[in-house]
C-alpha cells in the first residue's frame, strides 16, 4: 500500500455553486454542502479549520482552474486536480439511494429523474472516494 492522505477535501466546482466535502480514508465522509462558487475560498478555508485536510482535490471539470488558484492562494495546503468522469452520474444514483423517491416518483426510473436540490456535495464525496481507491 502506497502512503496517502488521511483526510481530503475534495471540491466539484461549478459556476454557480460547489459541491465540497471532506471526508477519511477509514470513517468515510465527515462533512458535506454546496456552497455558492464565489464563497468556495472563504467555506473552504473555514471547513479546513475545522478538519485540518491533508490534501486539497479539485474536480477537473467547470471552473476547475479557478477554483484550484483561488484554494491554492489561501494555503490550505497541497491541490491536486483529479479527474471527475462519470461522477455525476455516481451522485445522481446515490443521491437517491439516500433520499428515495416518494409516492409516484417510485415508479419511474432514478436515471430518468433530477433531484429536487442541487447534489454537487454528493459529487465531491465520490471524487475524494475514487482518489482513496486510486492510491491504495
Amino acid at each position: 500500500m502506497r502512503n496517502c492522505a488521511d483526510i481530503v477535501m475534495a471540491i466539484d466546482p461549478g459556476h454557480a455553486k460547489c459541491g465540497l466535502a471532506v471526508v477519511c480514508r477509514t470513517s468515510g465522509v465527515l462533512y458535506q454542502a454546496v456552497v455558492e462558487a464565489s464563497d468556495i475560498a472563504a467555506e473552504a478555508s473555514a471547513i479546513a479549520g475545522r478538519f485540518s485536510p491533508d490534501l486539497i482535490l479539485v474536480g477537473n471539470g467547470t471552473c476547475s482552474r479557478d477554483v484550484a488558484r483561488a484554494v491554492s492562494e489561501i494555503g490550505l495546503g497541497p491541490v491536486k486536480v483529479v479527474p471527475e468522469e462519470h461522477t455525476t452520474i455516481m451522485a445522481r444514483r446515490r443521491y437517491f439511494r439516500e433520499h428515495p423517491p416518494r409516492g409516484l416518483r417510485r415508479v419511474i426510473p432514478w436515471s430518468l429523474q433530477i433531484p429536487c436540490c442541487p447534489y454537487d456535495d454528493y459529487v465531491a464525496v465520490i471524487l475524494a472516494e475514487n482518489y482513496f481507491e486510486s492510491v491504495l
